[in-house]
């Protein structure tokens, strides 16, 4: 573990950005979901393969989302069981 000669107090009051990123991540799983179901459905209807490409990109977006929660979720515990950095 490398340790830095810290001065100020920055490094005592410094908060985490993690609860930011949690909260965008699951507004864009939420929007990703209901968006997928969506254009999915309008492509079904219609059978315009426009709608096929918008599946396809919020399908993507879904699983960015949800890939990067679970990274906070790993930081998180990693961090409350004293491995941080």
């Amino acid at each position: 573990m490398w340790l830095r000669d810290r001065q100020g107090t920055e490094p005592l009051t410094a908060r985490s950005p993690l609860g930011a990123r949690r909260t965008l991540s699951l507004v864009a799983l939420l929007v990703g979901v209901l968006a997928t179901v969506f254009f999915v459905t309008r492509a079904m209807i219609t059978g315009a393969d426009v709608w096929v490409w918008e599946a396809v990109i919020a399908a993507v977006v879904t699983v960015i989302a949800a890939v990067d929660l679970a990274v906070i979720r790993h930081r998180r515990s990693r961090d409350q069981h004293g491995h941080g950095s």
